[in-house]
C-alpha cells in the first residue's frame, strides 16, 4: 500500500485491503489535531491559574488556536504542487513545534504565541486529509471514509481530552502538551509508512483554487459551519467551569465528563457519515445543526444538576460531530484542498468568535453560566436555516438535471 501511486487529478483511487491503515494514519494525525484544539477546554482552570490570568482572559489561548488555523490555510495555497503525503507530514512537524512550546509556555503571551503555531497546521491537514480519505475510501462510501478520517478527533475528545485533564489534575498540565509532541512525531511516521504516494493536482494557478467560491452554495455552508460554531462554543469554551458550576460536579469528575462529551462526538460522527451515505450531505448537516441548537437553548432553561448537565453534554456534543463529515465532503468536492480547508477555517473562526462572545457574555452576567449558551442559540438556528436552504437549493438542481 505505502507504495501505491493515486493519482489526484484524473480521480483514480488505491485498491486493496491496506486503504485501512492509511485512514488509520489520517485519524492518528486527525487525533494530534482534536487533542490539541480542545485540550484546552479541559484544563483551562489549571492553565489560569498558572500563568495567574482570569478564566475569561484565557479564552484567548482558545483564540489563539483558532486563528492559527484561519491562517495556516496559507499553506495549502503555497503548497498545491506538493505531493498531499508530503504535506501531511509538514503540518505533523509544525504540530510538534507548537505543543511542545505549549508544554514549557511560562507566560500567557507565551502561551498564546504557542497555541497560534499549534493550530497553524490544523484547517491545511484537514483539508488535505479529507482529500486523501476520499480517494482510499470505496465507491458509495465516501462519506463514511472521511467520518473515518475524523473520527480521530472525536476520539481525541473521547480519551486525549480527558486524558489531558487527568494529567493537569494529578500531574502537571504541561505533560498534556509534552504528550501530544510525542504523539504529532508518532503520527509523521505512520503517514511516510502507510499512506500511499499520491500525485499533486493539477494546478489550477493562485485564482483557480478559489474559482468554487464564485458560486453562493459553498458560501451558504462556510457561513453555516462558522455561525453553527459560534453558537456552541459560547458555550463549549466554558464548559469546565459550566459543569462545575451549573451541575455541581466536582473538579476531580470533569475529565469523565469530557469522556463522555468524546463519546457523543465519536458518536455522533460515525452516524452522521452513515446518515451523509445514504440520504444527502446538506440534509445532514441541517439535521446535527438543529440538535446542538436545540441542546443550547436547553442549557439555558434547564437549572441545571448532575444528570441534565451529563445528558445535555452528551447530546450537543453528537450535534457538534454529526455535521462534520457531511460538511467536510461538500466542501472538498466543491473546491478540494481549498475548500476541505476552508471548513476548519469556518469552524474555528466561529470557535474563536464564540469563545470572545461567550466570555463577554460570562462576564457581563457576573458568572452566570447559563447566558453563554443562551447567546448561542441565535447563531446555531441561523446555521439550521442555512443548511436546509442549501440542502433545498442542491436538490432542485438535481431535479432540474443540473
Amino acid at each position: 500500500m505505502a507504495n501505491a501511486i493515486v493519482n489526484s487529478s484524473n480521480g483514480s483511487k488505491a485498491d486493496g485491503g491496506g486503504h485501512g491503515l492509511g485512514l488509520f494514519a489520517l485519524a492518528a494525525g486527525a487525533f494530534v489535531f482534536g487533542a490539541a484544539e480542545f485540550v484546552m477546554m479541559g484544563i483551562l482552570p489549571q492553565v489560569a491559574q498558572a500563568l495567574q490570568v482570569s478564566i475569561p482572559f484565557a479564552g484567548n489561548f482558545i483564540s489563539a488556536y483558532a486563528i492559527g488555523v484561519c491562517v495556516g490555510t496559507l499553506l495549502l495555497i503555497f503548497g498545491r504542487r506538493i505531493p498531499p503525503r508530503s504535506l501531511i507530514i509538514l503540518f505533523m512537524a509544525i504540530a510538534f513545534i507548537g505543543n511542545a512550546l505549549s508544554a514549557v509556555a511560562v507566560n500567557a503571551p507565551m502561551m498564546i504565541v504557542a497555541r497560534f503555531i499549534a493550530g497553524f497546521p490544523h484547517g491545511a491537514f484537514f483539508g488535505t486529509a479529507t482529500l486523501i480519505a476520499k480517494l482510499l475510501a470505496r465507491r458509495g462510501r465516501e462519506a463514511q471514509a472521511v467520518a473515518s478520517m475524523v473520527t480521530g478527533q472525536t476520539v481525541a475528545n473521547m480519551l486525549g481530552v480527558p486524558a489531558g485533564t487527568l494529567l493537569a489534575e494529578h500531574l502537571s498540565w504541561h505533560l498534556a502538551f509534552a504528550s501530544l509532541a510525542v504523539c504529532a512525531v508518532v503520527t509523521g511516521v505512520l503517514v511516510r509508512v502507510w499512506v500511499p504516494f499520491i500525485a499533486p493536482a493539477d494546478d489550477a494557478g493562485l485564482g483557480g483554487q478559489f474559482a468554487f467560491l464564485r458560486k453562493p452554495g459553498p458560501w451558504m455552508v462556510l457561513v453555516a459551519v462558522f455561525v453553527g460554531n459560534v453558537g456552541i462554543f459560547c458555550w463549549w469554551s466554558y464548559v469546565s467551569p459550566w459543569l462545575q458550576h451549573v451541575g455541581g460536579w466536582p473538579d476531580t469528575t470533569v475529565s469523565a465528563l469530557m469522556m463522555l462529551a468524546g463519546f457523543g462526538m465519536v458518536v455522533g460522527g460515525l452516524i452522521g457519515g452513515r446518515v451523509c451515505d445514504r440520504w444527502n450531505p446538506g440534509a445532514t448537516s441541517a439535521l446535527g445543526q438543529l440538535v446542538a441548537c436545540v441542546g443550547l437553548l436547553a442549557v439555558f432553561l434547564i437549572p441545571g444538576s448532575r444528570v441534565s448537565t451529563a445528558i445535555l453534554t452528551f447530546v450537543i456534543s453528537f450535534g457538534l460531530f454529526f455535521v462534520s463529515a457531511p460538511q467536510q465532503l461538500i466542501m472538498a468536492e466543491c473546491g478540494g484542498l481549498i475548500g476541505g480547508a476552508a471548513v476548519q477555517i469556518a469552524f474555528n473562526f466561529g470557535n474563536a468568535v464564540g469563545s470572545m462572545v461567550g466570555g463577554s457574555v460570562l462576564d457581563a452576567s457576573h458568572m452566570n453560566y447559563h447566558y453563554p449558551a443562551l447567546s448561542g442559540v441565535p447563531f446555531a438556528a441561523l446555521a439550521v436555516v442555512l443548511l436546509a436552504l442549501y440542502s433545498r437549493m442542491e436538490r432542485a438542481k438535481i431535479e432540474v438535471g443540473e
